[in-house]
């Protein structure tokens, strides 16, 4: 049975022990105490060309993530949902390329991918995310978090909320001016599809000290992380 609580794992804090390292180089780790056995490490780190095969086996060989590619907030309705997965495949590789998303590794397995870039990359956000907003969109110093996927098998062991606290480290090392995501806002006894949660919940960006800074809906805010 795991004994650990994943919002302070997330932060780095041992349930059964000691604060755990920050971040060496490139690479964020974090450890999570099963009972009285071995740690378990999560470990985040920036994409390259080399890991495009690990963000593949994340998205699996079917369901929403293997159709889109994570492309949804890159392309108008129509394309993302066309039937071109090869071409959108092909997209989303130039993108990891580009080192444009952190990807997590749970004892070596590839279980998590974060979709990272600049805000100006993402021309879909401006139909979602911008009511009452008065800013210049065009704006590459603001980097934008649209998308999480944890690999079939993996889910409820703290994978998302340790790819966010990466996003910090992330944006620095770019020198973002800002991060910002579009968290689920869930009211209160209401569940939210997991398709939905795509985004993340906000309790997880609250926990690695991002501040609302916008609540378009009643469902969604977004959240922001300044340097």
């Amino acid at each position: 049975m795991l004994c650990l609580d994943h919002a302070l794992v997330s932060r780095g804090i041992g349930v059964c022990g000691g604060r755990i390292p920050g971040p060496t180089g490139s690479t964020i780790a974090r450890t999570s105490q099963i009972c009285d056995s071995a740690p378990v490490a999560i470990v985040v780190q920036p994409v390259n060309e080399s890991l495009f095969d690990d963000v593949q086996t994340i998205f699996g060989p079917r369901g929403q993530a293997a159709r889109c590619q994570c492309q949804g907030y890159r392309m108008g309705w129509y394309a993302q949902h066309s039937d071109d997965v090869q071409g959108r495949r092909e997209l989303l590789r130039d993108q990891v390329i580009e080192g444009h998303g952190l990807v997590a590794h749970l004892d070596g397995e590839p279980v998590g991918w974060c979709s990272l870039a600049p805000r100006s990359d993402y021309p879909y956000l401006r139909q979602t995310t911008w009511k009452g907003r008065d800013e210049n969109k065009d704006d590459a110093s603001i980097w934008a978090v649209t998308c999480f996927v944890t690999r079939a098998g993996f889910r409820h062991q703290g994978v998302s909320r340790t790819l966010v606290g990466g996003t910090i480290d992330f944006g620095r090392d770019h020198a973002a001016r800002a991060v910002e995501a579009y968290p689920m806002k869930p009211a209160p006894g209401k569940d939210v599809t997991w398709g939905e949660m795509h985004v993340g919940a906000l309790s997880a960006f609250l926990a690695a000290g991002y501040r609302v800074a916008h609540v378009p809906s009643l469902r969604r805010a977004i959240v922001r992380y300044d340097y």
